[in-house]
């Protein structure tokens, strides 16, 4: 088995990872469709153990931030609908009708153990524009500040295929990245990550702890959901990419375990853990993951080695390809010659104007298009190195 891949038991290596969760103090937890409905129904019961747990993580000094799917699923239900809408349209009805519900039947819940809620709808646009990112930002941390609860979901009622995160995994993964919480904890039907899907193989074993997300772990993945959401074990892992990346750590486990968010803070070995790679920054993190790549550059492993090795800026030297269709301060990925991807940046030309200077000395710039607006294609402070498995 390769060595990414460490399945139960393990003994002192995952408990001494483990210690580390009782000294989260900001936590993000999500939970999906399967974990707090019942078919196109809210869950009572599940809704009360959910929240009690999160009550109880609250009430130990840990702030608690709730990224929560079933809107869609809760109105499908009241709408007396037999089987999810297929249209934009049809979707985005149900949310209107579920979204409400849904944060009524949390708020009700929280108000019993004297905690208030406060709702925030995004979208992918929110993320994108680094101005609104940080007001989003700002916002939630005098939530956080003033004792609430902030729960968030997608805004589905307007989301349209450009504006969409496209499921709730990512969403938390971006939403633990703008809080800058410690942990993300992802609510799901399955106890945690798996060799294989254990629905479909019954030779697949359960893996105690990632260290590192690598193509064997993506392969692993699948694309299994189930028909209430929209995610699947592939979008977990697309999360703990963006969550490890960024320097923090993630787990999976199954959202009907009683009081788990609590068991996993105290250390308990509940669910799969994800272990964080290098540490990155708030602005660096908006870079690498919060928007999506617009395009990409093919790089000479000259320019590579200098932006690897020694801190330097991109120069139309070195690039040696263009492709996709981005305009001045897109984000873009950096490829090598073996095209695998080994960093991302805010670009600082279009795609037509790079395809232009290409390979050309940077004295050469203003006589190609007419000006010579920046010495870089990529700017060092603009470009953020990504992790290489």
């Amino acid at each position: 088995m390769n060595s990414s891949l460490r399945t139960a038991p393990v003994e002192s290596t995952s408990d001494s990872h483990r210690d580390r969760l009782s000294d989260v103090k900001r936590v993000v937890v999500k939970v999906g469709s399967s974990t707090i409905s019942r078919g196109f129904e809210l869950n009572d019961g599940a809704l009360d153990r959910l929240v009690d747990d999160l009550a109880r993580v609250k009430r130990s000094g840990k702030e608690v931030i709730l990224v929560t799917s079933g809107a869609i699923a809760a109105g499908v239900g009241t709408l007396g609908l037999s089987s999810r809408p297929r249209t934009i349209p049809g979707l985005q009805a149900a949310a209107a009708v579920g979204q409400s519900r849904l944060m009524h039947a949390y708020e009700d819940r929280f108000q019993e153990y004297g905690e208030m809620a406060a709702m925030i709808l995004l979208t992918q646009e929110d993320f994108n524009n680094r101005k609104r990112y940080i007001h989003i930002t700002n916002t939630l941390n005098t939530l956080l500040q003033l004792g609430t609860v902030p729960i968030i979901n997608e805004n589905d009622t307007v989301a349209v295929e450009e504006i969409k995160v496209g499921d709730n995994d990512t969403l938390s993964a971006h939403v633990t990245n703008l809080a800058d919480a410690d942990l993300l904890v992802i609510l799901s039907d399955q106890t945690g990550f798996f060799t294989a899907d254990p629905r479909k193989h019954s030779h697949s074993q359960f893996v105690d702890v990632v260290p590192v997300i690598t193509e064997d772990i993506r392969k692993a993945a699948g694309r299994a959901g189930s028909q209430g959401g929209t995610g699947g074990m592939i979008t977990k892992v697309q999360a703990a990419e963006i969550v490890t990346g960024s320097g923090e750590m993630m787990v999976l486990a199954d959202g009907k375990e009683r009081d788990v968010v609590s068991r996993i803070l105290s250390g308990e070995n509940i669910g799969t853990l994800f272990l964080p790679q290098t540490q990155k920054s708030s602005r660096k993190r908006w870079i690498a993951y919060s928007r999506p790549p617009k395009g990409r550059l093919l790089v000479d492993n000259g320019a590579r080695n200098a932006l690897v090795d020694r801190g330097k800026s991109l120069l139309a030297s070195g690039v040696r390809g263009v492709e996709g269709e981005f305009e001045y301060g897109d984000t873009v990925s950096c490829l090598d010659e073996n095209r695998d991807e080994f960093g991302r940046g805010l670009v600082n030309y279009n795609t037509e104007d790079i395809a232009k200077i290409i390979g050309k000395r940077t004295s050469e710039i203003e006589r190609i298009l007419g000006a010579r607006y920046y010495d870089e294609v990529i700017h060092r402070d603009n470009l953020v190195l990504m992790e290489q498995t």
